[in-house]
C-alpha cells in the first residue's frame, strides 16, 4: 500500500477540531485512509458507509445512535446520502464541548466538494475543518518506487496506478469514467444529461490546458453558453476538472481573462483519449499539455492552500503557465517543457518581468537543477514539488 500525506494531515486536523471533512473524487484512498485511521485512533472507532442500506438504518435515530458513540471517532463514508445529519452533528458537537471533548469527534468522507461544503459550512460553522484529498502525487509515487513516466501515463489513482499492466490499468479507468456517467452525474446533477456531460468532459481533454471558449463548446454540443458554465461546474465539483484562473492585477495590459481548464488527473484524461501505452502518449497530439497538466497538478498540490494558483497571459503573447500568489502578491513563476534540453521563452521572462517575480523555474523531465538564460533554472517536477511542500 502507499504510504498518504493526507493520513498526517487528518490526524493533525482531528486533534484540532471536532469534525473534518475529507474531501476527493471516488476511489482516490478515502475510505482506505478512515480505516487506517479508525485501526488506532484513541477510544476506538465507528465506521459508516452510508451506501449500504444496514448502515444508514443506524442513522433513523441519528441522534440517539451518535450520541451513545461518545468517546469514538464516528466515521461516515458518503456522507451526501445522509443531508440531514449535518443538523444533529452540531448539536452533539456543542453538547459534547461542554462535556470537555473538543476534538476528533466525526470524519465525514465526500466526493462532490462544493455541495458538501455548503451544507457543513452552513450548520457546522467553526466546527469543522477541510482537507482535499487528490490522487497519488510524484512524491507519494517517488516514495513508492513508482516512476513518474508510470505516474504520468496512468494517473494517480490507487487501482489504476498499481494495475498488473497498461491494459488492465486503462480498462479500470474506463469503468471509473463510465461509473461516473452512470451513477454520480445523476446522483449529484439528476436534470444535467449525462450523456452530454460525457462529451464535454472528452472534448476537454482533447483541448487539454486551452483557453476556455465557451462558444465554441457550445455549438458543438448544441446547447447555450451558460448551460457550459453549469456542466463545468459539476465536472469542477466532483474534482475532475480544474479551472485555473487567470491572473487579473491592474497591470495596465490586455490580459487573457478565460480561464484555462485541465482534466485533473493525467490517468484520467488519457483514459477519455484511449491512450494506452507511453508510446500512444508520446504520439499523441495532447502529450505536452498532458505533461504540462501533470505537472500544474502536482505542483498545486505541494503547494497547498499557502499559496494561490493562476496562470498569466497579455494578449500580446506574453506567458506563465503556473503563477503561485501568496499574501496577493506573485511569488513563484513556473514554465513546463517536456524536453530534456529546456529553455524558457522570451515571453516567459517578459512575464515575469511585468509581475516582478525573482523565483523562475522550468520544469522538465530530467533530475539535474541547471542556471538557464533569463534568470530561470531547470528543475525536476519532484525536487520542486518537495521544495514547495517544505516551504
Amino acid at each position: 500500500m502507499i504510504s498518504r500525506q493526507f493520513e498526517s494531515t487528518v490526524r493533525q486536523k482531528l486533534l484540532q477540531t471536532p469534525a473534518v471533512v475529507l474531501l476527493g473524487p471516488r476511489q482516490v484512498g478515502k475510505t482506505t485512509l478512515a480505516r487506517t485511521l479508525a485501526t488506532d485512533w484513541p477510544g476506538g472507532a465507528v465506521y459508516l458507509d452510508l451506501e449500504r442500506p444496514g448502515d444508514r438504518l443506524r442513522l433513523e435515530d441519528a441522534d440517539t445512535y451518535l450520541r451513545a458513540q461518545r468517546g469514538k471517532l464516528v466515521i461516515l463514508d458518503e456522507i451526501h446520502r445522509a443531508p440531514g445529519v449535518f443538523e444533529i452533528l452540531r448539536g452533539i458537537i456543542d453538547d459534547n464541548r461542554q462535556a470537555g471533548q473538543r476534538s476528533g469527534q466525526f470524519l465525514l468522507l465526500g466526493s462532490a466538494a462544493l455541495d458538501l461544503m455548503r451544507q457543513s459550512s452552513e450548520t457546522l460553522a467553526g466546527r469543522v475543518a477541510y482537507v482535499d484529498m487528490a490522487p497519488i502525487t510524484v512524491g507519494e509515487a517517488d516514495a513508492a518506487g513508482i516512476a513518474d513516466s508510470t505516474l504520468w501515463l496512468r494517473g494517480g489513482f490507487p487501482d489504476s496506478l498499481l494495475a498488473a499492466g497498461d491494459a488492465q490499468s486503462l480498462d479500470w479507468r474506463r469503468d471509473f469514467i463510465r461509473s461516473y456517467l452512470e451513477r454520480d452525474v445523476p446522483m449529484f446533477a439528476p436534470r444535467l444529461p449525462a450523456e452530454t456531460i460525457g462529451r464535454l468532459w472528452t472534448m476537454l481533454a482533447h483541448n487539454q490546458g486551452s483557453v476556455l471558449n465557451q462558444s465554441r463548446i457550445a455549438s458543438a454540443l448544441g446547447v447555450a453558453k451558460p448551460t457550459i458554465d453549469r456542466y463545468i461546474d459539476l465536472l469542477v465539483d466532483l474534482q475532475l476538472v480544474r479551472r485555473l484562473r487567470p491572473w487579473g492585477g491592474n497591470l495596465g495590459k490586455r490580459l487573457v481573462k478565460s480561464p484555462k481548464v485541465y482534466v485533473r488527473d493525467s490517468g484520467l484524461l488519457h483514459g477519455l483519449l484511449e491512450l494506452e501505452t507511453l508510446n500512444d502518449l508520446l504520439g499523441h497530439p495532447v502529450c505536452g499539455l498532458s505533461y504540462e497538466g501533470h505537472c500544474i497538478e502536482n505542483l498545486i498540490q505541494a503547494a497547498g492552500s499557502r499559496r494561490v494558483p493562476y496562470f498569466y497571459r497579455t494578449q500580446v503573447g506574453a506567458e506563465i503557465d503556473l503563477v503561485l500568489e501568496q499574501g496577493g502578491q506573485p511569488e513563484i513563476a513556473i514554465e513546463v517543457k517536456r524536453s530534456m534540453a529546456p529553455s524558457p521563452d522570451k515571453g516567459f521572462a517578459i512575464a515575469c518581468d511585468d509581475l516582478q517575480i525573482a523565483q523562475r523555474y522550468v520544469v522538465y523531465p530530467g533530475q539535474e537543477r541547471i542556471p538557464l538564460r533569463h534568470g530561470a533554472q531547470a528543475i525536476g517536477l519532484r525536487d520542486l514539488a518537495a521544495m514547495l511542500a517544505q516551504d
